[in-house]
């Protein structure tokens, strides 16, 4: 099918989709309560051939299309879930939900894939093989992607090849940028509990002082990275909380710590808890504490294959022009359960400009730029096209 073809088609239903995406940001929902959302997604495909699969987690949305043509099996998969997050804007269409946001753009992935899902539909006779449209929930405070994955989602049948494109700020409205290799870092979260023996701030000698031994911790973690990694792999670990105490004048019992660490490699990011537990050891031996840590691995390492990368660079510059395709030169230090998919089949991660002015992802005035759909609509329709064929 032609490019103009294409472009007439997402037009068509380019309104439709700018109203959907603003009512999918009216009614945010958290991992795993996507309920409203899922069933408006339903509401939004229904008449059009898709046939529908049992949901696997409970409100993920997944269904099938199937090509007249032979070919391969794509899958498309969009984010569903929402940020606990209040929303500070004045938009028509602002959160309905208290303490609930859009704020990495979600509502803009669904309302993408729906479109995309639309066009798709319309073009069953220039569809080769099967393409499955994967509404996922869950991403952000919890990594449902590695549970629909694990559940067989890219199953029954396998999946070829699969794609997800994310909203971006700083990147020009409607550009498509991407690269072969690693595009997100991995992700881990930790939590350290530091038991000691509290008592009168007065006499800290009669106590085991947990916040001394945090404190120490909190210094000693940030120089693993420094002391434990090559300079040239891309690593970071932040402690982002220390929560100890509730009084001016008494040494408490106990104290917590929790951070995250990121790398790019899966060498890399297998170095940091046997650190972190060697560390620990150390420093309690020292102080006379004792602790735990609750070490979890929540998102591994994106990685874009450079087939997946040209024919998604081929894809978008087919429907949208060489001007609107840019190479990454660097990845993210952000992670993505998108990473799961990409273990099991090739595919490529994307980013599509939102705008140089946005407000960052996960600010509480953020808003998925409607600007961004078209471009994005017609990049996801060419690349499920584009690996159908081959």
């Amino acid at each position: 099918m032609s490019t103009a073809t294409i472009h007439a088609l997402v037009a068509a239903v380019l309104p439709d989709i700018i109203e959907l995406r603003h009512r999918l940001h009216r009614i945010p929902e958290i991992a795993g309560q996507e309920r409203q959302t899922a069933a408006l997604i339903r509401d939004a495909l229904a008449g059009t051939p898709i046939t529908w699969r049992t949901p696997l987690l409970g409100t993920d949305v997944v269904g099938d299309l199937d090509g007249a043509r032979p070919g391969r099996h794509v899958a498309l998969r969009a984010d569903m879930d929402a940020l606990p997050l209040e929303e500070q804007s004045e938009l028509p269409y602002r959160s309905e939900h208290a303490g609930m946001m859009h704020a990495c753009g979600h509502d803009g992935h669904m309302a993408m894939l729906i479109g995309a899902a639309r066009v798709l539909s319309q073009m069953q006779q220039e569809l080769s093989g099967s393409v499955r449209f994967i509404f996922q929930p869950g991403e952000e405070v919890r990594s449902m992607g590695r549970e629909l994955v694990a559940a067989g989602v890219l199953e029954h049948p396998k999946i070829d090849f699969v794609a997800a494109l994310h909203g971006w700020p700083d990147t020009p409205v409607g550009v498509v940028a991407t690269r072969p290799g690693a595009i997100m870092a991995s992700a881990a979260h930790f939590t350290i509990r530091i038991f000691g023996r509290g008592g009168h701030g007065s006499a800290p000698e009669n106590t085991i002082d947990p916040l001394v031994t945090g404190c120490m911790a909190v210094s000693a973690l940030q120089t693993i990275v420094s002391r434990n990694f090559d300079p040239q792999d891309a690593a970071v670990l932040s402690v982002c909380r220390f929560v100890s105490g509730n009084s001016s004048n008494v040494i408490p019992d106990s104290a917590e710590l929790n951070g995250t660490c990121r790398a790019l490699s899966p060498e890399a990011a297998a170095r940091f808890e046997p650190a972190i537990r060697r560390v620990m050891d150390g420093i309690c031996a020292a102080t006379g504490a004792r602790c735990e840590i609750d070490y979890r691995e929540n998102y591994r390492v994106t990685v874009n294959t450079e087939s997946a990368f040209q024919l998604a660079e081929e894809a978008a510059v087919h429907v949208l022009g060489r001007e609107c395709f840019l190479k990454l030169e660097r990845p993210a230090m952000a992670a993505e359960d998108f990473s799961y998919y990409l273990e099991r089949c090739p595919g490529i991660y994307a980013r599509i400009g939102v705008g140089m002015d946005s407000p960052g992802l996960h600010h509480p005035r953020y808003n998925f730029n409607d600007a961004a759909l078209e471009n994005g609509i017609r990049f996801l329709v060419a690349v499920a096209l584009a690996a159908g064929r081959q």
